[in-house]
């Protein structure tokens, strides 16, 4: 199997700087064989590309695809944390994806799509995941999507 820098090149995935934290956290934690990530929000070139509910000021593919830079960003976190070595990876083992979403609003599911399918693109089976995609109010700077994710990783 190609490694992992390999597939995210044929995927067309250059992984950016790891954002740094907004607040007071820290952007990984490692307990055992298991890598926390904290919650990433759609944030590209210092941008940040989808604000606002879903769909009332998103609609429905923008917040997948921002879903999916959130995995992307969180993947840049990761392989800071793993010192660019995200062969290292055994298992994503669960996703957290928190939608900005318009009262009755009941999609979440499918905007958690675009960081899941992520994984999968680039772990393959070790990218199948549990998974909570949940409604809220509000998220940080306004973000319509955030992902947090839990990794097994070897030492």
């Amino acid at each position: 199997m190609a490694g992992i820098c390999d597939r995210l090149e044929s995927l067309g995935i250059i992984l950016p700087e790891a954002p740094s934290p907004v607040a007071a956290y820290v952007p990984a934690v490692q307990a055992g064989s298991l890598v926390f990530i904290s919650g990433q929000v759609p944030m590209s070139e210092g941008s940040l590309l989808a604000s606002g509910t879903v769909p009332g000021n998103v609609t429905l593919e923008e917040a997948t695809s921002a879903a999916r830079q959130c995995g992307i960003n969180a993947l840049a976190v990761l392989s800071a944390h793993l010192d660019g070595d995200l062969d290292r990876v055994e298992q994503v083992v669960r996703l957290g994806v928190f939608v900005a979403s318009d009262p009755g609003f009941t999609d979440q599911p499918k905007v958690a799509n675009g960081a899941s399918e992520l994984m999968e693109e680039v772990f393959g089976d070790a990218g199948r995941h549990a998974r909570a995609a949940v409604g809220s109010v509000g998220l940080p700077l306004g973000a319509s999507v955030e992902v947090e994710m839990i990794v097994q990783v070897r030492d």
